[in-house]
């Protein structure tokens, strides 16, 4: 008896805790329209998002996946996906994980090759290398003007 009056005393916090977990429906669907992601929602490519930080990207498992706010997210162990859901921000990849140079040189949502990477004070950065054309060596020329560009135009993207 005791313990049903806990819980229905308590029963409301619980809930309101649980709708303050996850991102709101509004949130989520930005997500969903501005995050480089494939039409399943599958982010970076299906690349594990610690790997990056182990220093060797790998394709994630799909038998070891985690949902974040409408995207999902494959991992190479249950470890890493452990790792993931306690701090997803901390791992997920800047400006939805599009090409970190374009979107400081101008702007534009542009795709990735998931193995060329950079870890900057502990966030992933992603960009695009395909065609003779590897934007990590001009970000790296010129990475502090093109990371404050680029926070601000995803700012103005992600609205």
């Amino acid at each position: 008896m005791k313990n049903k009056i806990l819980i229905q005393l308590f029963s409301p916090f619980v809930f309101v805790w649980l709708l303050n977990a996850q991102a709101s429906p509004s949130e989520t669907n930005l997500r969903t329209k501005h995050y480089n992601i494939e039409k399943s929602g599958l982010a970076i490519k299906g690349y594990d998002p610690i790997s990056y930080f182990l220093g060797n990207p790998k394709k994630g498992s799909t038998a070891v996946v985690y949902k974040y706010n409408g995207l999902t997210y494959k991992f190479t162990s249950d470890k890493n996906k452990e790792l993931f859901s306690a701090s997803p921000e901390k791992f997920e990849p800047a400006y939805g994980g599009w090409c970190a140079y374009a979107m400081g040189a101008s702007g534009e949502k542009v795709e990735i090759d998931p193995e060329t990477f950079k870890i900057i004070n502990g966030k992933l950065y992603l960009f695009y290398n395909a065609f003779f054309n590897n934007t990590l060596p001009k970000w790296n020329a010129n990475e502090k003007n093109l990371n404050k560009k680029a926070d601000d135009n995803w700012k103005t993207l992600y609205k």
